[in-house]
């Protein structure tokens, strides 16, 4: 599974050009569970074609338009589609679970 680190000006571009299904992932170098989802995210079968990484603390811009209010917050978009957040733990089962739930959603406009 490919890794990116995206950040305010690069993160519109790259996820509207970018095919297949990216899980977009806020975190902070402080975060525990941050962390432990950075260690863990890239080793799991998930149905993502890559993990994109955006540092909270350096990218306000994304924070603020995504409404992040928790860390790690995940988000899923499809062939530059967002489909909204995923709501999970870090458990394999649960984040395949709830991405499919995701897309099951309408696609909107990335925020």
């Amino acid at each position: 599974m490919e890794q990116i680190e995206l950040n305010d000006s690069t993160a519109d571009r790259y996820l509207l050009d970018a095919p297949g299904l990216s899980l977009l992932v806020f975190h902070s170098r402080t975060c525990g569970t941050c962390r432990v989802a950075r260690e863990q995210l890239p080793g799991l079968e998930l149905p993502v074609e890559r993990v994109c990484w955006v540092a909270a603390g350096d990218n306000r811009g994304l924070v603020e338009r995504y409404e992040v209010f928790h860390l790690p917050a995940m988000f899923v978009t499809r062939d530059g589609a967002f489909f909204g957040p995923v709501q999970s733990t870090l458990a394999e089962w649960d984040l395949r679970q709830q991405i499919g739930l995701a897309l099951d959603s309408y696609p909107a406009e990335l925020p």
